[in-house]
């Protein structure tokens, strides 16, 4: 356990790693229902065709296929990863490169057109690690979560202010 690891940006177009909550197709988080099934990772939100970036230094070690059922090629490919003492893997992303080491924020690969094949759901990076019985959860917080200034607090010269609704940054 790596208890103060924590994923970075997984996705170009999530700057928070904004978990896929629930959609016509189900639920994201782990440990949902499925089919009968239990979900065994945790749902990044990331539309079709973004770029998918290395969340913290990566070790790549090779590509996966996700299902391999020919009515879902469009979105059968992923990647494993290793970093930070983690192993896990990335399902819905074509990989740029299958070996080697990528530093984080660096992009790894695109999403795949998960609309093609759900319709309707929520699109994401599905997060699973290698012991599929560990819940990625943990290693997730919102990036974009922010101390906001109170009324009393006073603008200190020098410090830049700015704000992206509803979030304000210091």
């Amino acid at each position: 356990m790596c208890d103060a690891v924590k994923f970075g940006q997984l996705c170009s177009d999530n700057v928070c790693n904004t978990q896929r909550t629930s959609d016509s197709w189900g639920e994201g988080h782990y440990g949902a229902s499925r089919g009968g099934r239990l979900h065994k990772g945790v749902d990044i939100e990331c539309s079709d065709g973004s770029d998918v970036l290395a969340p913290f230094d990566v070790t790549i070690k090779g590509s996966l296929i996700v299902y391999n059922d020919p009515n879902k090629k469009a979105i059968d490919e992923g990647i494993n990863l290793s970093g930070e003492g983690l192993c896990f893997k990335l399902f819905y992303v074509k990989p740029i490169k299958t070996s080697g080491t990528v530093d984080k924020g660096e992009k790894i690969g695109t999403m795949l057109p998960m609309q093609s094949v759900y319709q309707g759901i929520t699109s994401h990076i599905h997060v699973q690690m290698c012991n599929r019985s560990e819940d990625p959860t943990e290693y997730f917080s919102d990036l974009c979560q922010t101390r906001v200034p109170s009324e009393e607090t006073e603008l200190i010269p020098g410090r830049f202010w700015w704000f992206d609704l509803p979030h304000y940054y210091a």
